[in-house]
């Protein structure tokens, strides 16, 4: 009965073995002494169950206040700080650390620690085999060892034997931290002494395990909803300000056409685009020639700008030069109106850039609409070479006036150019051809897809030749140049222009695509494409110096050359035909030679040779019975 009031008043275990000293044997028999020891050692193990169940609500109570704690909203790092606290203090370890995996490189991190250590920190990677965290994650439980370095179950790794003997670990706890059937990390915890961990420990400790990786899983997906959450706010701010910056962008484009239609010169619609974009603004025509600039604009590299000029129209887009500056195309349709050029004060947001294009669109009506009667903004000129290339209704009287009223000469010698780069008329190749025609004091306009010159000069194969090079270069395309002319009257430019056009399609069927040519240039072919065969000229140009040679010596050279062709080149058959003797063929062929040079044999100058031979015979025979009236 004794007994039995100690365990009701969980009396210390002490209390339960008598005093020493004492003795029964003098008034209790062996057998009833026997009963009261078995009956003792009963109450004491009583007395430990108790204990232990103590123990262990006492660790459930804890684990409760562990998973109560773990709802809290912490983020990732902070939350797996809390877990290896807990760990720590809940199974008395020396030292607990948490383990994750990579979701980049796969590799698994020491991501947290708590305790005192010296060489587990944050970053440390856990080598891929060997390990009990390892042999935890293979088993898909928790995995014990009492001494982990004289522990043979299972492999050792080198790098985290170190960490052992630095930190005097023995007795070692991992449990997997797994999502589904996934592991993605896992919690440790050690002494730095032999333990053998109990059933109640390892139990309580999977238990943790479990609460961490459902308290991550949670904590990750609060920080991806988090995540989002920022990344939509953002995105609403964006549109918010985007909606703004559209609806004042519109409101600046507004006030800039009405400025425009009120008729507010180009001075006052330029200064206040200027104002709004934070800048200098330079406004320039299709020819590069400066119409208005806001304020004291930096200096410029003319050569550099003329070739971003190009790249801006080429693309129809804003460019940015080497100095910072902005240029921006003015255009209608394909045709390049100016050219907007902003200094800025700073750098240039894409609100800037917005608006820039915007004040590019409304100067454009502006130089629209300063055109005049001739509605065009380069001022009509290249209305003007359309009228003079096609069947204008206009008289030519009408056409020489325009022309005059825009500084053009056409009483002056002109030449007509047709340059067709490969893949179009376009982008650079129109503001080139816009420049070039500036510069010469001529007209320019667009055919056919083809770009159509009328210059100054006298030369048109030099012409031609000057266009190819200069155009190839700025387009890096090949251009092939028909030629024609000159002509001094506005009448005969729209022959001069078939006849031009003629050269140029004869170029793309002789496959020479990328060269010039005029009509003088292709020989005998210019008889057959120009307008009005100019048969002297290529007789001349032929064997003129052959002709003139007999004129001046009384020689026979001129017969010499049609027996030679007409006796296939034989010099005795051509000596028979002429009645002299073969080495007198000779010398006479070696002078033609001298005089014509060493190719006139090759068969297409021969060609030509006796094409000139045959049309002189004609002009004399047919000249002959004028010459007897």
């Amino acid at each position: 009965m004794r007994l039995l009031e100690l365990l009701a008043l969980e009396a210390p275990p002490h209390q339960f073995t008598p005093p020493t000293g004492t003795s029964t044997d003098d008034w209790m028999s062996a057998e009833s002494q026997a009963l009261l020891d078995r009956a003792r050692t009963l109450a004491l193990d009583i007395h430990g169950l108790f204990a232990r169940r103590q123990q262990r609500e006492a660790a459930l109570a804890a684990l409760v206040d562990t998973a109560r704690e773990l709802t809290l909203p912490y983020d990732v790092d902070a939350l797996l700080q809390v877990i290896a606290r807990r760990a720590r203090l809940l199974l008395n370890f020396d030292m607990a650390w948490i383990t994750l995996q990579d979701p980049i490189d796969g590799r698994t991190r020491v991501r947290v620690s708590d305790g005192h250590t010296s060489t587990l920190t944050p970053g440390f990677v856990v080598p891929a085999h060997g390990g009990v965290g390892n042999a935890a994650a293979d088993r898909s439980a928790p995995f014990w060892t009492p001494d982990y370095l004289t522990d043979e179950r299972f492999p050792h790794s080198p790098p985290t034997d170190e960490v052992a003997v630095a930190e005097g670990l023995h007795g070692l706890m991992a449990v997997p931290l797994k999502e589904g059937t996934d592991t993605f990390g896992a919690l440790y915890g050690a002494d730095r002494s032999v333990r053998h961990f109990t059933p109640d420990e390892i139990t309580l400790m999977s238990s943790l395990g479990d609460l961490a990786s459902l308290a991550i899983k949670k904590a990750r997906l609060l920080a991806q909803t988090r995540s989002e959450l920022s990344e939509r706010e953002l995105d609403v701010s964006r549109a918010l300000d985007s909606s703004s910056a559209a609806l004042r962008l519109g409101g600046i484009h507004t006030q800039l056409i009405d400025m425009v239609l009120s008729g507010q010169g180009l001075s006052k619609v330029a200064a206040h685009a200027a104002a709004e974009l934070g800048g200098t603004l330079m406004v320039r025509d299709a020819t590069g020639r400066t119409l208005v600039v806001t304020g004291d604009f930096p200096g410029l590299d003319e050569t550099a700008l003329f070739q971003r000029t190009l790249d801006a129209h080429a693309e129809l887009a804003a460019v940015r030069s080497a100095e910072g500056m902005w240029l921006c195309p003015a255009t209608a349709g394909r045709e390049v109106l100016g050219t907007l050029i902003l200094a800025p004060d700073g750098p240039v947001t894409d609100h800037q850039l917005q608006l820039l294009r915007a004040t590019a669109q409304s100067i454009a009506v502006l130089l629209q609409m300063e055109a005049g009667a001739e509605a065009s903004p380069d001022g009509g000129r290249g209305r003007l070479l359309q009228d003079l290339v096609t069947d204008s209704p206009r008289s030519p009287e009408q056409l020489a006036v325009h022309a005059r009223r825009l500084g053009v000469a056409l009483d002056d010698p002109h030449v007509v150019l047709i340059a067709r780069p490969d893949g179009g008329a376009s982008g650079r190749s129109l503001v080139w051809a816009s420049s070039y025609a500036h510069r010469m004091a001529g007209l320019q306009t667009i055919v056919d897809d083809c770009l159509v010159l009328l210059v100054p000069g006298t030369d048109s194969g030099a012409a031609g030749r000057a266009v190819t090079a200069e155009l190839s270069a700025v387009t890096g395309r090949r251009v092939t140049v028909g030629s024609a002319g000159p002509v001094a009257h506005p009448g005969p430019v729209h022959a001069t222009y078939q006849e031009a056009r003629r050269c140029l399609e004869a170029l793309t069927a002789l496959g020479t695509d990328g060269g010039s040519a005029s009509a003088q240039e292709l020989g005998f072919l210019g008889l057959l494409l120009a307008d009005s065969p100019d048969i002297p000229a290529f007789v001349q140009t032929t064997i003129g110096p052959v002709i003139a040679y007999d004129l001046r010596h009384c020689t026979d050279l001129v017969h010499t050359l049609e027996a030679h062709f007409a006796s296939g080149g034989s010099p005795r058959r051509a000596a028979e035909a002429l009645h002299v003797h073969p080495n007198t063929v000779s010398r006479r062929l070696e002078r033609i030679t001298d005089l014509l040079g060493p190719t006139w044999q090759q068969p297409m100058r021969a060609l030509e040779v006796q094409l000139a031979l045959r049309l002189q015979r004609t002009r004399h025979a047919v000249r002959s019975p004028l010459s007897a009236c």
